[in-house]
């Protein structure tokens, strides 16, 4: 057969069926309805019970309303899968507003490379249509300050000004803590991503 009359394949891209795959009870398939893998505690889990939120941004500012974000963490005592706590969630934007959450526990610090600690802090993916392989940032807590100024992976960062963009508002909604981390992939606000 000539090459003119052969079909372009599918690209190679995250999306934009992801939640197919991902997350089917968003994606509306019945038989895996009950699912919600961005509620990542239960009653017996210790540690301090968050929230987290926010909105993926594209380059021009628009928000990416089919982005997933996936966070791998430590529990409370700083420790990865952890019996009671597996510390993965996963979490789709919702197609109208845009915004995804995942309820978790606060992190506790980890050692890092040669033992150092390091801060309290979630690692994020990101996925989205239009991206080939996922997105890998960092999420930290403002109110951690001390432990975030020692944290190795931060002082690695060359432009000082970019670590904001990793540091997570903390606020109270109706006795919940909630911290807000919207993640810009692109432009003047964009998001430390990093190449792992």
């Amino acid at each position: 057969m000539p090459v003119e009359y052969l079909k372009e394949t599918p690209s190679q891209t995250a999306g934009p069926f992801l939640h197919i795959g991902m997350l089917p009870a968003q994606a509306g398939l019945r038989t895996r309805s009950q699912e919600k893998m961005n509620v990542m505690v239960s009653g017996d889990v210790e540690g301090e019970r968050i929230r987290v939120e926010g909105i993926v941004y594209d380059g021009s500012g628009a928000m990416v309303r089919d982005a997933q974000v996936e966070i791998w963490q430590a529990n409370a005592k700083g420790v990865y899968n952890a019996p009671g706590f597996l510390g993965f969630g996963r979490a789709g934007a919702d197609f109208k507003t845009g915004e995804w959450f995942i309820e978790t526990i606060k992190p506790g610090r980890t050692p890092g490379r040669k033992g150092k600690l390091q801060a309290p802090h979630l690692t994020i993916y990101v996925y989205a249509r239009g991206i080939n392989i996922h997105l890998h940032t960092r999420m930290y807590f403002e109110d951690e300050a001390e432990a975030n100024a020692a944290d190795p992976v931060l002082n690695a960062i060359e432009l000082k000004h970019t670590v904001a963009t990793l540091i997570a508002k903390r606020s109270k909604r109706g006795g919940e803590t909630v911290y807000r981390f919207d993640i810009h992939l692109q432009g003047e606000k964009e998001t430390v991503f990093f190449d792992i």
